[in-house]
């Protein structure tokens, strides 16, 4: 089994060898090693392949020896800046505070000028929060003194506690575990490195990361505000359509007392999706739901527990299933892709869908670009399930109903023109993280426009994302 150490090293000559030394002693092997000292001095990253047991004692030994500290929790910066007279010794009062407190200085900036009073910009190692109010009340009597707003990946901010930072300010956002914080910071060491190869912003990363999960947030409650369309798709057949935000476009056929959804966006959507449900349709509760999927990616599957059956294909059903078993699943299984993908399911707080609501239309046994893989029916109408051959991702289907002339296409092809601005704002973040969202590029790109051919002219194109649109 592997397993990720998130380290913190002393800055000397050997520390480095004598973790390794621990590690080969329990026969560990290190697979991969991350550091970067313009970042932050102490922290390193070491994913070890070892034993169950040999885990417990490399984790053992290592805390012992100092190596993995779980007190830093609560650590935080203040970033200041303090107006002192431009004379000597103007600084030692502050400094004595500072040493009353046991606050240590994580970054300090200053140059003297030509003027009378100077600017000293001060990062402060801040571990007693209750105490900061205080200490700030003291520094005031001394000086001015402004409290700064930053950016965690501001590359002057500090080159001692960014890992730090940056988890416990993921913390804040998302209201996470010391469990889930940790595997937060690994996940985004690794977009880090990745990124790193390939001459990418490395601190960019980290700012976009944090702007997915502030965005995610941001929308909940009252600031979910999707674009919601209705279309009446037949005599007494409702097609009502939700573009959120961030996560898939949701669809929803409500016909007599049932309601047939296609796709369901992001689990921590699930409140505000079903309060706005209970408004647009009449007795929502009391009828009956099911659903289609045309792919197991998060954003499209987050709320399949609200149904009483789910169809789809049974690569996606394969899909779910690694994922109750605590497996990578198709997404985690490529490198590139792994991190952001658990990073998308804490952020969005998705489990999938138990084995007994996954009804599998059929299974691909050709090679055909869209194989037929079978039917279910809603209603009078008929809706036909074709599978891709994975450009997207492994068990892209799209769902045709030809009789209301209709097409459902995942993201085999999305509606860019029609997003809104949140959406495009939300959908710059993961081709970054990701470098990229189609498993195969190039067979995406032959999918859609085999798909785009095939079905232009009078079809009802409901996309993935994006607004829906009469023909391609």
């Amino acid at each position: 089994m592997r397993k990720t150490y998130v380290t913190r090293l002393p800055d000397k000559a050997g520390a480095f060898l004598q973790a390794s030394r621990i590690i080969s002693e329990e026969n560990g092997n290190i697979v991969r090693v991350s550091y970067n000292r313009a970042l932050d001095v102490h922290t390193l990253f070491m994913e070890v392949n070892a034993d169950e047991q040999a885990q417990a004692r490399i984790t053992d030994r290592l805390r012992e020896n100092g190596y993995l500290t779980d007190g830093n929790t609560g650590t935080q910066i203040l970033m200041t800046v303090l107006k002192l007279r431009d004379e000597p010794g103007a600084v030692t009062p502050v400094l004595e505070v500072l040493d009353k407190y046991k606050v240590n200085i994580s970054y300090i900036s200053y140059q003297a000028d030509s003027s009378k009073v100077q600017d000293f910009k001060m990062g402060l190692l801040i571990d007693r929060p209750d105490e900061v109010s205080s200490m700030i009340t003291e520094i005031s009597r001394i000086c001015e003194m402004q409290i700064l707003d930053y950016e965690v990946t501001d590359r002057l901010l500090d080159g001692t506690v960014f890992y730090i930072t940056f988890a416990n300010e993921m913390r804040t956002i998302l209201g996470l575990s010391q469990e889930e914080t940790n595997t937060v910071l690994i996940c985004a060491n690794r977009m880090m490195q990745m990124l790193d190869e390939q001459n990418k912003p490395v601190l960019q990363t980290f700012d976009y990361i944090r702007r997915f999960a502030s965005f995610v947030t941001l929308h909940k409650g009252d600031g979910f505000d999707p674009v919601v369309t209705v279309h009446d798709a037949a005599p007494g057949l409702k097609l009502y359509q939700i573009d959120p935000p961030c996560g898939s476009n949701t669809y929803i056929f409500e016909y007599e007392n049932r309601l047939l959804f296609v796709d369901s966006g992001f689990a921590c959507y699930r409140d505000e999706m079903v309060a706005l449900l209970r408004r647009m349709i009449p007795d929502f509760d009391n009828k009956e739901k099911t659903a289609f999927i045309t792919h197991a990616d998060v954003d499209h599957a987050g709320l399949l527990g609200l149904f009483d059956h789910v169809s789809m294909s049974g690569e996606c059903a394969e899909n779910f299933a690694l994922q109750r078993a605590g497996a990578q699943d198709f997404r985690e299984q490529t490198p590139a892709f792994e991190p952001y993908i658990i990073l998308s399911k804490i952020i969005s707080g998705y489990t999938p869908p138990a084995e007994n609501l996954c009804d599998v239309v059929g299974r691909r046994s050709g090679d055909e670009l869209f194989e037929y893989i079978g039917s279910r029916s809603f209603g009078t109408w008929n809706f036909d399930f074709y599978e891709g051959k994975g450009g997207h991702v492994r068990g892209e289907t799209v769902i045709v109903c030809e009789e209301l002339q209709i097409i459902f296409s995942g993201d085999i092809f999305v509606n860019i023109r029609g997003f809104s601005d949140a959406q495009r704002e939300f959908n710059s973040l993961a081709p970054f993280l990701m470098t990229g969202v189609d498993t195969d590029p190039a067979l995406s790109r032959v999918s859609r426009e085999a798909l785009t051919e095939k079905y232009k002219g009078d079809y009802l194109v409901c996309p993935g994302h994006g607004a829906s649109m009469k023909g391609f």
